[in-house]
């Protein structure tokens, strides 16, 4: 029997599992609605501008392994996604955009709401389909879905012309993929591992450093058991946060720009460094040049082989997936490698005793008798009143570093947030994405008064599908971030950083049917958290407004072009 090639779109997303799909309706992809209308396996989401659908598509991803999916028009709905498929592309994030065409007799042509999707989209996506005939539809979707979440993950894109919706075709899903060019490695070269575990069992200032890439792969519990093999000291990326647990002793916090003292000491000053998942990117290594003064020897896994040796030079490049890689390790450790060695215990309970050392700094301490309210003192009550479980999600600027420093994170996919391209506005879609895929869990957005502005009509969708998500709204009525480098590096002229005019977000939260709050007293913010997620409102949608201190910066900090060693403490510093 033949069917149409929207029921087709349908029917493949039911085969790999889809159980929601976030999305906004246009003339393109009218077709596949109706045949969204006429089943009840993959339930779509209404929100309110596709950008929304893309970050919710992308947080479901993120805090599940799913690969998430979004759906879009032709011209503007898929312009308007492309801020949030740049958001995943640059995180790495395994997601299918469906997205509507022309017709193909009118591509090229100007036609309404046309524009050229593919040419679009090549640069932030992993990769893109154009489907012009329905005979190819089913093996092009089980490609994309296939290419988004094998090898380094990513955003994948299929363009399906409204023609190509209501052809009719024999449909039968593909049960495996076969693509001539595209084989990621999966597993490590086993000499290069021999290698690497030779370095780390001789070094006497060890650090292993770990990235995203440990959360995308599920090597979380490699990892913590190889850490807990070793003993040696680990640092975390901002999105490798919960990779590794935070309330382990051997955890030296995160590193970069706003990274903790003792993180970026280690990092500089260790003698074999084991980066996993992670890519020396400029916030995480500052300088080049000053990370490069002192000799290391570096070793360096990840499943992508453009990112080895693209920003640092290293000695023992490992290309395969991050989990096969440290199972691999810890096998070869359990078996007695090279005769039992152990590891130069001597010399790294002094490397632990100086990194203790920078420790006692106290690098994040900040005014805990403060008469305002402090933005870290509200994400610390935040980790206890959830009692460190929740699923946070942040938008970007200055809540986002507090929230990263302050909130100790002890399991992987609960830190959700823009990293590589710092998107302001996805804060509440991600909390959408993240509350759909995990029905029950405490879910915080934390925010500003900025970025949540950006994608705030995204409290009618939350109404709409009783998404109980709670709004950290760190309010301090500026753009924190940009004001924060304007002080230090503009000499305080804070051109339009400011916010003013802001809305009463209490009434506004009202008014799209939420519970709205406003804590002004440091001693009210404990009992406000405590009301949202376990008190009368903890199945209720609700926004704190936290009217927080306007002067507070986040430290440490790297300016940029700085090396890591060349903190700024404190505004004593400046």
């Amino acid at each position: 029997m033949e069917i149409t090639g929207a029921e087709i779109v349908v029917r493949c997303l039911a085969e790999e599992g889809v159980e929601h799909i976030f999305g906004y309706p246009g003339g393109a992809v009218l077709y596949i609605y109706d045949e969204i209308f006429k089943q009840d396996k993959v339930q779509h989401i209404l929100v309110r501008h596709e950008q929304a659908a893309a970050h919710a598509a992308d947080a479901y991803s993120r805090s599940t392994d799913k690969v998430g999916v979004c759906l879009v028009t032709s011209g503007p709905g898929v312009t308007n996604a492309v801020t949030g498929i740049a958001t995943a592309y640059m995180d790495s994030i395994p997601m299918v955009i469906i997205s509507g065409q022309v017709p193909t007799h009118a591509i090229g042509q100007d036609a309404f709401q046309e524009c050229d999707t593919v040419g679009i989209t090549r640069p932030c996506v992993k990769h893109n389909f154009l489907v012009k005939n329905v005979k190819d539809l089913a093996d092009t979707i089980k490609k994309a879905f296939h290419v988004a979440r094998s090898g380094r993950p990513g955003p994948v894109l299929v363009d399906i012309p409204k023609d190509v919706t209501r052809d009719k075709c024999r449909f039968e899903y593909p049960k495996t993929v076969e693509m001539r060019s595209y084989n990621p490695v999966q597993k490590g070269h086993q000499g290069q591992i021999r290698k690497a575990l030779s370095l780390l069992l001789h070094a006497e200032r060890p650090l292993i450093y770990t990235g995203g890439g440990v959360i995308l792969a599920n090597a979380s519990e490699e990892l913590n058991r190889l850490v807990d093999m070793l003993g040696f000291p680990c640092t975390n990326t901002l999105m490798g946060l919960g990779g590794f647990r935070a309330s382990n002793p051997k955890f030296v916090g995160m590193l970069g720009m706003h990274g903790t003292y003792e993180a970026n000491m280690a990092m500089q000053h260790c003698d074999v460094l084991i980066a996993v998942g992670a890519r020396f990117d400029d916030r995480v290594i500052g300088n080049p040049k000053h990370f490069a003064q002192n000799p290391r020897k570096i070793i360096h896994v990840d499943v992508d082989p453009s990112s080895i040796s693209k920003r640092v030079k290293v000695d023992v490049p490992i290309v395969g997936d991050v989990r096969e890689t440290l199972r691999d390790m810890i096998a070869l450790l359990e078996e007695g490698f090279a005769g039992g060695q152990k590891t130069n215990a001597k010399a790294v309970d002094a490397w632990l005793a100086q990194i203790a050392e920078w420790r006692r700094k106290d690098c994040l301490k900040y005014d805990r008798n403060s008469k305002t309210i402090k933005p870290q003192f509200v994400v610390e009550r935040l980790w206890e009143v959830t009692k460190g479980d929740a699923f946070v999600t942040s938008d970007v600027g200055q809540h986002q570093m507090f929230a990263a420093q302050f909130y100790r994170f002890d399991k992987p996919r609960r830190w959700i947030n823009s990293g590589g391209l710092g998107t302001m506005g996805v804060g509440l879609p991600f909390a959408m994405g993240v509350a759909l895929a995990n029905p029950g869990a405490p879910v915080a957005c934390v925010t500003g008064e900025g970025s949540i502005q950006m994608c705030i009509q995204e409290l009618s969708t939350c109404k709409q599908y009783h998404l109980p998500v709670k709004i950290v709204n760190l309010n301090n009525r500026y753009l924190g971030m940009v004001r924060q480098w304007q002080q230090i590096e503009y000499g305080s002229r804070y051109s339009e950083s400011y916010v003013d005019a802001l809305p009463d977000f209490v009434a506004l939260a009202e008014a799209y049917g939420h519970v709205g709050m406003r804590i002004e007293k440091p001693e009210d913010v404990a009992p406000a958290l405590q009301e949202a997620f376990h008190g009368k409102y903890k199945d209720r949608t609700v926004f704190l407004d936290f009217i927080t201190d306007q002067t507070e910066n986040v430290w440490p900090m790297v300016q940029g072009g700085k090396g890591l060693t060349e903190m700024l403490l404190g505004s004593e510093d400046l």
